[in-house]
């Protein structure tokens, strides 16, 4: 069966998704209209929440990462624009996931959130992001199990059964999925879908329980896996139905338009940002990624004149170093500034960033040569003890997925292990 997985999380019609337009709005401070159940005076701690964000085209490492581990570590151009937030993030080296050469050099992005081996080469099948395991587990406690998110319509966010979600891009169309209620007329055609969609479960599984009296042994394990899936897919329907009929937190600011103009990348990305940060406050989804695309073209940024993906194959060339590392400074910029937000909205005396794990990095550790060893990463918020460099072996580098273990963990999730995952946590890493 072929069920829609959208960006929003929500197994509905592609017309609702399509339909209307709405705008995100900057900023806000929380409002009682707004605020989640346990935020409104009871005594429910605050959710755990995560946020994955990857920028595909790299960071330029010697830019980036110290040269000396530990909490004393020198400051870097690249995390001086960190600096606001210097004790709320973690800098990590030496991780990566293992067989990640591809059908071409950008392959490793299909697979940063799942670690699935040999992208995109024959044979080759995805497997479940970490995002989507988490949102399996605590998804119908929000009215969206997951955002994902993305500036050219790709997402790091893969099913069960290794099946792409698209990403959404458009600031506007989210703010009014999150904020704007439907009209009866539009709440009556959702809820005829969630009967239609009931009604197809129901043909499926008897027509499955038919077939399953007539298949041998392995067949019918094949048909308890399927079943299994339509029971869960029936029970998100439930929980969607539900939420449909209740009212969307309120948000009272003019909503922003979207940016048309393609070559600003970074205007886009913390306009998406302000709405992540919007979407995590109003409690409307827990879980998020947001993949941060480059560009086959010049990006509206003050002192670059040159192709972002051809900057990204530097060759060491000092000249397009210096222009790499402008875009990638303003891409830290922003990031500061979303750690910055998070930091300052408080939930019950600690910060929405303290419960907030916020993972930023790439597929690749050197774009130039589309090398997939030793990952940019950081990791921001969640309640982790920060402030620290934690370099692993550069050359023989320490699981990613071993982080995955830990994330998961953290919001909830009793794993022991994830994909290409040796330990149960990452060595190094603490909770405060």
């Amino acid at each position: 069966m072929n069920t829609p997985h959208l960006a929003f999380g929500r197994a509905l019609s592609r017309r609702h998704f399509l339909k209307g337009t709405g705008s995100a709005i900057l900023s806000l401070p929380i409002l009682e209209a707004m605020s989640p159940a346990f935020l409104r005076g009871q005594s429910t701690a605050p959710p755990k929440r995560i946020v994955a964000m990857c920028a595909t085209l790299g960071f330029h490492g010697p830019s980036l990462f110290p040269t000396q581990s530990g909490r004393d570590y020198e400051i870097t151009p690249y995390l001086s624009r960190l600096r606001d937030n210097r004790d709320n993030f973690t800098v990590l080296s030496g991780l990566s996931h293992p067989d990640q050469q591809g059908n071409n050099g950008h392959a490793s992005e299909m697979t940063w959130l799942t670690s699935a081996r040999r992208p995109g080469l024959a044979g080759f099948r995805n497997s479940i992001s970490l995002d989507q395991l988490i949102a399996s587990q605590i998804g119908v406690k929000t009215r969206y199990p997951y955002l994902a998110l993305s500036t050219n319509g790709r997402s790091m966010s893969w099913t069960s059964n290794g099946v792409a979600i698209p990403g959404e891009t458009s600031p506007e169309r989210l703010f009014r999925s999150l904020f704007i209620d439907g009209t009866e007329a539009e709440v009556e055609n959702e809820m005829k879908d969630f009967r239609r969609g009931r009604s197809i479960l129901d043909t499926l599984l008897g027509e499955a329980k038919k077939l399953e009296q007539q298949v041998g042994h392995r067949d019918r394990e094949k048909l308890d896996e399927y079943l299994t899936s339509v029971r869960s897919l029936e029970i998100r329907l439930q929980e969607s139905e539900n939420w449909v009929q209740k009212p969307k937190p309120s948000v009272a600011a003019p909503p922003p338009k979207d940016i048309d103009d393609k070559a600003d990348a970074i205007g886009k990305q913390r306009l998406m940002n302000d709405m992540i940060v919007l979407a995590l406050q109003t409690d409307s989804t827990r879980t998020i990624t947001f993949q941060l695309a480059g560009m086959n073209s010049v990006p509206a940024i003050d002192g670059v004149k040159t192709d972002w993906h051809n900057l990204s194959h530097h060759g060491k060339d000092p000249e397009k170093i210096e222009e790499l590392q402008i875009i990638e400074e303003a891409q830290l910029s922003v990031f500061n500034e979303f750690l910055s937000k998070l930091n300052a909205i408080d939930e019950q005396g600690n910060s929405l960033l303290d419960n907030t794990s916020v993972l930023y990095g790439s597929n690749l550790g050197n774009a130039s040569s589309h090398d997939w060893r030793n990952l940019p990463v950081i990791l921001a918020g969640g309640g982790y003890e920060h402030g620290s460099y934690i370099a692993h072996d550069e050359t023989n580098n320490t699981p990613l997925a071993n982080l995955f273990v830990s994330l998961a963990q953290n919001m909830g999730v009793e794993i022991d292990s994830f994909g290409s995952s040796s330990a149960s946590s990452l060595k190094g890493l603490e909770l405060l």
